[in-house]
């Protein structure tokens, strides 16, 4: 009975907090803003509640992002690359046209979610790309299939460095890379789900209902994603000082955690800088190229991702075995996705992360190109495949950590980065030809060159931000815009009112 009044309770409380147009705002919030301490229980209540809401919608949409757009290579070898005669030079370039869009359009979307609701943003991008994705399977050639991967490029393009924006204006900068290890598992359990979901569908369904077994993974997957973004909207908040569900003192609170981290308050009082503007400051700042050579090397290194079920055919596993076999590479990845993240964020040694697993990455691939052993090879090819799979959310989310402020700048920032690191990919499809099958021992190199270049540039950009500190925001002067914003918008009691009380 009590559990029943509780659940009563926070449904009756989630639907004020959210939707109420005016929030019961006690009179010590200002006395709250200007005796803020670090890691207090009420910060912690605050980022426990900020948990609850963000993280698990966030982490439900890049599964299906990422389920969708690495589907194809499950595809492949589940029937598509036979039925459509498919050349290892016409596969490379149906990959290719998707990363080509997706790294065009990442900028424009980043620069659009700074004034938009991104609730309704996300979640939306979710419907229509799962629609896309589903048209895939309607495909009957390769030329048709790639101008679809087009399409869905535009529209995931928005996604990944969107949520790194978005997270970044709700997280400080030692709690970032913790979450965005989460959300980025995503990556990994979607693997793993498609290469089960592969294996049964290619297993069960091919032929059901006169509709091949890979297309049904297209329809299915595709149908499924635009299921659930017609209700994560309702779950995820927008910005700490316009989302509804938190009160006028929380909001003050979570302005303030930012501004004394260092982090500009998205749609906060410092108000908003012109796209050109800041699309300028990026440009010039010498840290926005170091981070694109780090994460190039990083997606160039990731591309193995699209010839993980042609690696393990090459080892002796076809069909849906082979599909099963590509589960424990995206095991793998998600352990190792967790700990490398959340070690670097409870030590705030970002950089020696990325250079532990660049350099463990290194050692595995070493191994996996100079034994002929098979299972040697898979053991090996796992361990590497996981440092691969835990750098991304390392770069990337060491670049909010340097590129602070304006809040503009910084999702300028990520989307820059994350864009022409992805522009890696445009090259990386094309490092694992048939032709060098069964050991594919040049596109194995590559990716050890590249995980070696990772190991020693992050030291070499450590040292350098160290040196050459970014300019850092006056915290004060954050915090008495936005209590000066809130009183404006009535949220907080005016100044005279705060004094005679």
């Amino acid at each position: 009975m009590s559990n029943l009044h509780d659940t009563h309770d926070h449904t009756q409380a989630k639907k004020e907090d959210e939707w109420h147009e005016q929030d019961d705002v006690e009179q010590d919030a200002i006395a709250l803003a200007a005796t803020y301490t670090p890691g207090s229980d009420a910060e912690k209540a605050l980022v426990r509640k900020i948990d609850k809401r963000i993280i698990p919608c966030i982490w439900i949409l890049y599964t299906l992002s990422y389920l969708d757009r690495a589907n194809i290579g499950n595809a492949k070898t589940g029937g598509l690359e036979s039925h459509f005669a498919l050349t290892s030079n016409q596969y490379s370039i149906v990959l290719l046209v998707f990363f080509i869009s997706y790294v065009v359009f990442e900028i424009p979307s980043n620069l659009l979610i700074a004034r938009v609701r991104p609730s309704l943003y996300l979640s939306g991008l979710c419907v229509i790309w799962g629609g896309v994705a589903a048209l895939m399977g309607a495909t009957h050639n390769w030329q048709q299939l790639a101008g679809v991967r087009f399409a869905l490029g535009v529209l995931e393009a928005g996604f990944a460095p969107g949520v790194a924006f978005y997270l970044s204006s709700w997280y400080k900068r030692y709690e970032l890379a913790s979450r965005f290890s989460i959300y980025y598992t995503a990556t990994a359990v979607s693997g793993a789900f498609s290469g089960l979901l592969a294996g049964l569908i290619t297993q069960h369904l091919d032929g059901a209902r006169g509709i091949e077994g890979w297309r049904w993974l297209f329809i299915i997957e595709g149908v499924g994603s635009s299921f659930v973004g017609c209700f994560t909207w309702y779950f995820m908040p927008d910005w700490p000082s316009t989302t509804k569900f938190l009160s006028g003192e929380e909001r003050i609170l979570a302005a303030q955690r930012l501004a004394y981290d260092g982090l500009a308050n998205t749609a906060g009082a410092q108000g908003h800088l012109g796209h050109w503007q800041a699309i300028k400051m990026v440009l010039v700042d010498w840290r926005t190229w170091m981070f694109v050579f780090l994460y190039m090397l990083c997606t160039g290194a990731q591309t193995i991702q699209y010839f993980v079920p042609t690696l393990i055919g090459a080892l002796g596993w076809t069909g849906f075995t082979g599909q099963y076999h590509t589960i424990p590479l995206y095991a793998c990845a998600f352990v190792f996705i967790l700990v490398f993240c959340w070690t670097a964020d409870y030590l705030r040694m970002k950089p020696q992360a990325i250079t532990l697993a660049a350099t463990m990455g290194t050692i595995f691939f070493i191994i996996v190109v100079s034994t002929t052993k098979h299972y040697v090879q898979y053991v090996f090819i796992i361990l590497a495949f996981g440092c691969v799979y835990a750098l991304p959310p390392l770069i990337l989310t060491w670049v909010p950590n340097v590129i602070t402020q304006p809040a503009e700048k910084r999702a300028v920032a990520i989307a820059l980065v994350n864009a022409l690191g992805n522009s890696a990919s445009i090259y990386g499809v094309f490092l694992w030809p048939k032709t060098d099958a069964p050991r594919y021992i040049p596109g194995f190199s590559a990716t050890t060159v590249f995980m070696a270049l990772i190991a020693v540039g992050a030291q070499v950009m450590f040292f350098l931000i160290k040196k050459y500190p970014a300019e850092q925001l006056n915290p004060e002067e954050a915090v008495m815009q936005e209590i000066e914003k809130q009183r404006a918008q009535g949220r907080l009691p005016p100044a005279d009112a705060a004094t005679r009380a």
